[in-house]
Order: C-alpha cells, then sequence, then structure tokens
C-alpha cells in the first residue's frame, strides 16, 4: 500500500480549490481509495486504479497525484499482472 496527495494547480470547476484537495491510498492490487480534504466537498471516493482516478478528476493536466511513499515490489509486481488493468 502507498499514500498519495491529489495536488490540483487549476480549479477548473471553482469548486474544491488549488493546491492538495484530496488523500489517499493505493492498495496492493492497484484500487484507490480517495478522501477530499476540502471544505466544500466531504466524500470518500474508490476507484479502480489511479489511472482511473486522474481520468475522473484530473482535468486535463489540471490536477495530478503526488505519491508520499515509492511503490514496493510486491504492489508492482500485483498491478503488472491485473488483466484489468490498461497498459
Amino acid at each position: 500500500m502507498r499514500r498519495f496527495v491529489l495536488h490540483r494547480i487549476t480549479d477548473v470547476s471553482g469548486y474544491s480549490g488549488t493546491g492538495i484537495v484530496a488523500e489517499g491510498a493505493e492498495f496492493g492490487d492497484g484500487r484507490v481509495v480517495m478522501r477530499w480534504t476540502t471544505n466544500s466537498a466531504h466524500s470518500i471516493v474508490l476507484h479502480d486504479s489511479a489511472q482511473e482516478l486522474i481520468r475522473v478528476h484530473g482535468h486535463n493536466g489540471a490536477t495530478q497525484i503526488v505519491w508520499l511513499d515509492p511503490q514496493d515490489k510486491q504492489t508492482q509486481k500485483e498491478t503488472d499482472n491485473d488483466p484489468g488493468k490498461e497498459r
């Protein structure tokens, strides 16, 4: 498992603000959980992958995942062998 924050460079929607707007974790199977940290959004979101999270919340590069922990070899091996992982 590794932790991350979601860093929003530009607030495209005008709703969540800029800077660190969420925190989360990636599990060994590649799935992620994210919790908004802003005053305007109060939900916990599950995604099948970090790539899916960015497709939904990335706004074409306006928001980025910043990993706080290195990817361990077991997580890398599991996500590389996941047939549902986009390549």
